[in-house]
Order: structure tokens, then C-alpha cells, then sequence
């Protein structure tokens, strides 16, 4: 049994939230959480929300006991690029891709 929740589209570049989700895959669900409340990175808030939501949707959905679920995987796209131009000398421009991400995390039970 395992359950997953995703965040699309979020405004943070995926090499950031690498570095993140790289501390907690294969961790229990507890300790994940605790990982994630004291890393200052600002891609923590937004995987420990993907995380929390993961555990609703097996305790919710498949009425699973959190006490044995685990981060079985966890990882990230690269989302849509949104373009934008910074301008530059005798009138041209530089094209700045401000990258988004999709978060994945799947928790399953401990046997």
C-alpha cells in the first residue's frame, strides 16, 4: 500500500529542492517532518506541506496507522519555465527563465 501527493508548478527551481528532498527519502514519517521543520532552506516549508499531505491522504484514504508509514520515494520535475527579459546594451535583451517545480512524496506502510 502506498499513497502520494504532488505540488505542480511550484515557483522554486528544482536544483533547490533536491538538495531538500535528498534528507529525507527513505526516512519514517515523523523524523522526515522533524527534518524538514529545522532545515533552513526555502524549499522545506513547501515539502513538508507535499509531506503532510502524503500522510492524510493514507491515513483519509487507505486508513493506514502513520506510527508505521515511511517516505518510501520522493522526487522532482522540472515544471514549466516562465521566460522574462532583462535588458542589456544597444537595445537587446536577456532571456531569465525563472524554473518551476512538481514535488512528489510516497509514503508507505513499514512492514
Amino acid at each position: 500500500m502506498e499513497t502520494k501527493a504532488t505540488a505542480k508548478t511550484v515557483r522554486i527551481a528544482p536544483r533547490k529542492v533536491r538538495l531538500v528532498i535528498d534528507l529525507i527519502r527513505g526516512r519514517d514519517v515523523k523524523e522526515a517532518q522533524a527534518v524538514l521543520m529545522f532545515t533552513p532552506r526555502g524549499a522545506s516549508p513547501i515539502i513538508l506541506k507535499v509531506l503532510n499531505s502524503a500522510i492524510a491522504n493514507a491515513e483519509n484514504n487507505e486508513n493506514a496507522n502513520i506510527d508505521h508509514l515511511y517516505v518510501k520515494e520522493c522526487y522532482v520535475s522540472e515544471g514549466v519555465s516562465l521566460k522574462r527579459l532583462l535588458p542589456r546594451a544597444k537595445g537587446q535583451g536577456d532571456i531569465i527563465q525563472k524554473r518551476t517545480s512538481h514535488i512528489t512524496v510516497v509514503v508507505a506502510e513499514r512492514e
